[in-house]
């Protein structure tokens, strides 16, 4: 399979996708907040980044995409047919990279939880996980 779009053009599109601030990130972070839960937001000082951070809890939160992180269990988290030589491996460094960092979080005594873009759609499912996973 080709790709119908110029290397350019491509580019220029895959350069617009947000890492930060996300619809479902936003979703569950207005969700969280609406249930009085307050976190800081994509800490640096902790592997990966996570995109909520409860400190008092040592707990965080990842809304990952499908399509980057390669959620198994989705449609949207296949590797793309076009360009898979160039795909495979970027994908895959990131699958890795999220590994060490739940093992590197795990080492220093925090609880994770990751919720995935296609959870969001089911709204009810992903907020149940993370009441559960906060604890209330």
């Amino acid at each position: 399979m080709v790709d119908r779009l110029s290397p350019e053009r491509r580019s220029e599109n895959m350069r617009r996708i947000p890492s930060k601030g996300t619809k479902p990130e936003m979703f569950l972070r207005l969700f969280l907040h609406s249930q009085g839960y307050r976190y800081r937001l994509h800490a640096p000082d902790l592997p990966g980044r996570p995109d909520l951070v409860f400190r008092g809890l040592r707990k965080v939160i990842f809304v990952h995409g499908c399509f980057w992180h390669q959620h198994k269990a989705c449609r949207e988290g296949r590797i793309p047919e076009s360009r898979r030589d160039y795909w495979e491996p970027k994908l895959l460094r990131n699958v890795e990279r999220d590994r060490n960092h739940l093992a590197d979080l795990r080492k220093l005594g925090w609880k994770f939880l990751v919720i995935w873009e296609c959870e969001i759609n089911d709204s009810e499912r992903a907020e149940k996980r993370a009441i559960r996973f906060l604890g209330r």
